[in-house]
């Protein structure tokens, strides 16, 4: 049985030897979830240099807290909220948010685009969530992405459930705008 197994794959041994603080295991811990965090760091701060800084601050968060993990759940499931709640904390120290409206003065919309985002490539995508605004692309990130409810997000972003809602629905406005351009050309 390989200790350290391959790169896409920690076994339980590996991170137990990590939590011991062995250096060889805690780079098989680095080495298998860099690239999909950096993924996730990317999506939220929008520049790579920013998604490097949170990248390196989640795996020191990580590595301080890894005797936390209990080993209910996937480990990589354990590792990504870490590092959402690096870069959210990233992101509320640079309060993104500020400026932000309440839903009743968010603009309506429609969904007639389904097909514009079924043409579109995994990268294209990220591309046009990384150019939104900071906190248009936080909020979506977080419900759309990660799952959180419009209450959860407000907690965790110190701002009230319509300032989520008002976010999330102009995110989805300017997403669907840029698709339509995308078509027109």
């Amino acid at each position: 049985m390989q200790l350290f197994g391959d790169k896409s794959h920690l076994n339980t041994r590996t991170i137990e030897k990590a939590r011991e603080g062995e250096r060889r295991a805690q780079k098989a811990v680095y080495d298998a979830l860099a690239d999909k965090m950096f993924a996730v760091c990317l999506r939220y701060m929008g520049d790579r240099e920013s998604a490097e800084d949170v990248l390196q601050d989640g795996f020191v968060t990580l590595f301080a807290k890894i005797g936390t993990y209990t080993g209910d759940g996937s480990f990589e499931g354990w590792a990504r909220k870490i590092f959402v709640n690096t870069a959210l904390m990233s992101l509320r120290k640079n309060d993104v948010l500020k400026g932000s409206e309440d839903a009743d003065a968010a603009v309506s919309l429609s969904s007639d685009a389904p097909s514009a985002v079924q043409d579109l490539g995994y990268k294209e995508l990220c591309r046009m969530i990384s150019e939104l605004p900071a906190g248009f692309r936080t909020v979506f990130n977080m419900y759309v992405v990660e799952g959180y409810s419009h209450q959860e997000i407000a907690e965790s972003l110190g701002i009230s459930v319509s300032t989520s809602r008002s976010q999330l629905l102009r995110a989805r406005a300017m997403l669907q705008a840029k698709i339509k351009e995308k078509e027109r050309r």
